[in-house]
């Protein structure tokens, strides 16, 4: 006894082919703008909706930072990381630098450089300038 299994493969292709060919004669056919005209539509939108998604990138971004910092306060309040493992300077910078160059006259203006979102810069010169640890260094600009 032999059994003889027909291959319709050529044919499901043949037929899927042959759909996709109408469907994409009947969008050209039936669709309301020329093709130009409906790029142009959809690089406005693009346009439009870009700017929004970027405002809202950037709110997200300072409430995922505001979020951080409150919770590297909390472990540190619970004793879970060291304390000033995080910069959290309280105060005018004028005065804390005032008062680090009474304290340490070889430091220049160029090493207490300090601008928002760069106190990892200034501890890292910090460190190099008066040979502390980073914690150690943290917790002098938190407590001045």
């Amino acid at each position: 006894m032999s059994y003889y299994k027909e291959d319709n493969s050529g044919k499901i292709l043949l037929a899927a082919l042959a759909g996709a060919g109408a469907g994409i004669i009947a969008g050209m056919l039936i669709a309301p703008d020329k093709g130009s005209a409906t790029l142009e539509s959809w690089k406005g939108a693009a346009t439009k909706y870009s700017g929004s998604l970027g405002e809202q990138a950037s709110k997200l971004g300072a409430d995922l930072e505001a979020k951080f910092k409150e919770y590297a306060g909390k472990l540190e309040d619970m004793g879970l990381t060291g304390a000033g493992s995080s910069l959290n300077m309280k105060g005018d910078w004028n005065t804390i630098k005032g008062k680090l160059k009474q304290e340490y006259a070889h430091l220049t203006d160029e090493d207490l450089e300090y601008a928002d979102g760069k106190g990892d810069e200034l501890v890292g010169r910090l460190q190099d300038k008066l040979g502390k640890g980073k914690s150690d260094i943290t917790k002098m600009l938190n407590d001045m």
